[in-house]
């Protein structure tokens, strides 16, 4: 067996909370493993493999199937940029760039952690070759159709599956991720099963034909994603040459046509494995609960047979110009949105990671305050969001640039503006650019950068040796882990070299619309996805202007400092022995206008805390039109407050302002430290707050595309009926609609003094609070809103139906998309909800179980 080339247990920096004991590990072949003790994984005193046991290292058989996740079936990601995250009706994420991975589904007390590893190889789609498009992509596939070893195809996920684990792969531009996690005892032999992949992988030709239909259907699955569509059409109008010209996904077609054009696709595979898939090239990532020397036994033993190969160098490649300057293209949308999207090419920075300025210049770029670009788009009604910064997917962050992208979501007339809101945003760089970088603003976005890694939450492992994978291939050894928080070396001329980028000759102009002219004899199509765009030039004299602005409009400036960064981080729990603790809150006020329930953590010992408030309101649900009324109210509050809360959201103190059922429902949760001023000032904001008649406009037409965008996608749908068949009270959202369309200023005005005239809340505080820092919270709501108490009869709760023993339920509704092609299935206890798309038709039959 070969021994470890270096071995180190301190270089790597860690936060001052982790309990964890890491160990960086080469071997001889030139993988590079980051080996990671967890003592809580065997806490319970659990007995812990010895380095030389093998634990049901064969099939084993079925006792811990109890805690199996249901997700181990789902095996492989496409791209990263596939991933679709666009969701109008919930969160969303323009740029659909952070793949979903796997959470547990969670399980019965005491939970005992898994193990888990990660294996990050530095080859991705960008090294596709033009005649087979996808094809990294299908390759990641299969490594998961068995080895010399494992031949079976399903041997590894059975494994797994039978032991309480999962696995997951996603194929990024320049690099590769597999990995899992499973029950902490199956650590050696899940490790034996996966390092099969990097050594001797089978490459079945009889799976191919199978795994071809697998890429094919996780295609299929974001063929109506608009950040997807608008990707791919970013990269079909890239330069010719580029390695983003060209379609990552894979889907049947792409291979299917390769193979035959007289392409041997098994060897180009093979091919692509063999000259990549070497031990220089590899990262490696294991987190169990076994001793450093026993993870570092295991990977000796298990990883030496992988082939030996140079030392990966991600380093920046040619400056090769990824789009043509002074276009504007418009890609139909497939939701109603107006999004413009901007995107300026900034030089490799990855060994520029201490700096951050792009996370600089994001940061300004992006806020949200007074004086910000964000601001004055509001106010002239062109807007409603913005945000801007490099992304973390592979495209954002490639070797050969990094693409600094701002999105701005439009009001109609922001789309009629268009060029006038591109002048604002140039005039707002000028500003910057005229500014000397500031240096208070980097030690601030420092400071919040330390804290984050000091009291860093656990992730759980899946998604941390992923990261960590991640990391390995680009920050320094010592900086794995910090990497990504950490501030060090203030550049004001580095700033300044990297806003130099932003001008017009080096931006791209995306708009993504419905309101799309169908007519026009300029319509193309791109060939993958077969979305529809038009391409059109910028008119020269308007690209000169953006190149100089005249003149800086007098509302723009840089932004104040933000007053709720936290300062104080002593632990309230101090005096408080953790034998004492009480699984359960107590209630700590009991009054008629409010009841406030209180339990401090002894458990995590984090300056945290959680304040979440229900508060019960008059009418707020008690016909559609209140309804609708009330989601309008919400609304335009969540915009009055909007620079309160953004800056609030910078120091890592989160609200969230929502209608639950005919109640508001308010948390807070983050840093306690001014958890307590952050509360004053919304409740001081919401008492005298008074809607005003030109954002009542933009957060109508808001409201009315969100409605419209409701139910979009299958899994959605489906839960959205399940609700309505369930609960005993439930507004059909397209009857919101029409509502909406009737509803005027006026009537708002009036509705809001009666909707806030008689209250009631109730709440509850968790974390690092203590029970007089909690009353104190209760009188800050007795102290600032001024409502009447809501009698007990006046409050409405969640009430649902109870369905009838032996009953069966059938309902067929069309989707809403007709072009979707997926289908759901939603399980529940007591019936099932069947949703399925095929004919376009969306089928939900409920029926005992």
């Amino acid at each position: 067996m070969a021994a470890a080339v270096s071995r180190d247990d301190e270089l790597v920096v860690k936060s001052p909370s982790d309990n964890r004991s890491y160990r960086l590990l080469r071997l001889a072949n030139g993988l590079c493993a980051l080996l990671i003790h967890d003592p809580e994984i065997y806490a319970d005193g659990g007995p812990a493999p010895k380095p030389n046991e093998d634990v049901d290292m064969d099939d084993g058989d079925d006792e811990e199937d109890g805690d199996e996740d249901d997700d181990e079936d789902d095996e492989e990601y496409s791209d990263e940029e596939g991933e679709d995250d666009d969701d109008e009706e919930g969160e969303e994420d323009e740029d659909g760039s952070e793949p979903k991975r796997k959470k547990d589904k969670g399980s019965s007390e005491p939970v005992i952690k898994k193990a888990a590893a990660a294996v990050c190889v530095g080859m991705g789609s960008f090294a596709d070759p033009p005649k087979a498009q996808g094809l990294a992509h299908f390759l990641e596939h299969m490594l998961f159709m068995g080895s010399s070893v494992f031949p079976d195809e399903n041997e590894y996920d059975s494994y797994l599956s039978k032991h309480g684990g999962s696995s997951n792969a996603f194929t990024e531009t320049e690099y590769t991720c597999y990995h899992f996690e499973v029950n902490r005892e199956y650590l050696k032999g899940a490790l034996d099963r996966f390092s099969q992949f990097f050594v001797s992988p089978l490459v079945k030709a009889e799976a191919m034909d199978r795994e071809i239909l697998a890429v094919d259907s996780e295609f299929n699955q974001v063929l109506q994603s608009d950040s997807c569509r608008l990707y791919q059409l970013q990269s079909h109008t890239c330069s010719q040459g580029h390695p983003l010209n060209r379609f990552t996904w894979g889907n049947k077609k792409s291979l299917s046509n390769a193979m035959g054009s007289g392409i041997n696709l098994r060897e180009e595979i093979l091919q692509m494995y063999m000259s990549n898939y070497h031990g220089g090239m590899m990262k490696l990532v294991i987190i169990g609960g076994e001793p450093l020397d026993t993870l570092e036994a295991w990977t000796i033993e298990l990883f030496s047979e992988v082939k030996a190969g140079p030392l990966l160098e991600i380093s920046p490649k040619s400056d090769m110009p990824f789009w043509k300057s002074g276009k504007l293209y418009k890609l139909e949308a497939v939701r109603d949105v107006h999004s413009l999207f901007l995107s300026w090419t900034l030089p490799c920075l990855h060994k520029e990671y201490m700096k951050k300025p792009e996370d600089y210049l994001a940061h300004l770029l992006g806020h949200e305050g007074k004086g910000s670009l964000l601001y004055f788009l509001k106010a002239k009604g062109w807007a409603s969001t913005l945000s801007a910064g490099v992304g973390t997917g592979g495209t954002q962050r490639s070797s050969y640039a990094y693409i600094f992208e701002m999105s701005i979501r439009l009001s109609d007339s922001g789309l009629k503006n268009l060029f006038e809101v591109i002048t604002a945003v140039y005039e707002y760089i000028n500003l910057l650019k005229q500014s000397e970088p500031q240096e208070w603003i980097f030690k601030e976005l420092q400071d919040i950068g330390y804290m984050e890694f000091r009291f860093a939450e656990e992730q759980p492992p899946d998604d941390y040796v992923v990261d960590l994978a991640e990391n390995m291939l680009f920050y320094s050894e010592k900086h794995i882990i910090s990497g990504e928080y950490i501030y060090e070396g203030w550049e004001p001329e580095l700033v300044k070299h990297v806003l130099s980028f932003f001008h017009p000759d080096n931006m791209r102009v995306d708009i993504l619309s419905r309101s799309f002219d169908k007519q026009s004899q300029a319509i193309r199509c791109e060939p993958w996805f077969g979305s529809q765009y038009i391409e059109e030039d910028i008119p020269p004299s308007l690209i000169e202007s953006w190149r100089n602005p005249v003149e800086i409009d007098g509302n723009f400036h840089l932004p104040r400092k933000n007053e709720y960064i936290p300062g104080d981080f002593s632990l309230r729990n101090a005096s408080i022995p953790k034998s004492s603790n009480d699984d359960n809150p107590r209630c700590i006020v009991d009054e008629p206008f409010i009841k406030l329930w209180h339990k401090m953590d002894i458990t995590f010992n984090v300056p945290r805390a959680n304040a979440y408030f229900l508060i019960s309101v008059k009418d707020g649900c008690s016909s559609l039109r209140n309804s609708v009324l009330t989601d309008l109210f919400a609304n335009l509050l969540k915009d009055e407050l909007n620079e309160v809360l953004y800056q609030a959201y910078v120091a890592k103190l989160e609200t969230s302002l929502s209608v639950v059922g005919s109640n508001l429902e308010l948390k807070l949760y983050g840093y306690n430290d001014k958890l307590a001023i952050l509360l004053s000032h919304i409740l001081a904001a919401s008492q005298s707050f008074s809607p005003k008649m030109d954002r009542f406009e933009v957060i109508k037409e808001d409201l009315e595309r969100a409605y419209r965008n409701t139910n979009m996608k299958p899994m959605s749908h489906s839960t959205y009926l399940r609700l309505q068949f369930l609960r005993q009270i439930f507004w059909d959202v397209n009857e919101k609609l029409k509502v909406l369309a009737t509803l005027t200023f006026s009537d708002l005005a009036a509705f809001v003094p009666e909707l806030l005239s008689q209250l009631h809340i109730e709440g509850l505080c968790h974390g690092n609070l203590s029970g007089e820092e909690a009353i104190n919270i209760s009188k800050i709501f007795k102290n600032t809103l001024s409502g009447q108490t809501l009698s007990v009869e006046a409050r409405h709760g969640e009430r649902v139906l109870c369905i009838p023993h032996g009953a069966n339920f059938i309902r067929s509704v069309r989707v809403k998309n007709d072009l979707e092609e997926n289908s759901v299935v939603e399980v529940l206890n007591i019936f099932t909800v069947i949703v399925s798309c095929m004919s376009n038709s969306l089928l939900c039959e409920m029926q005992p179980l």
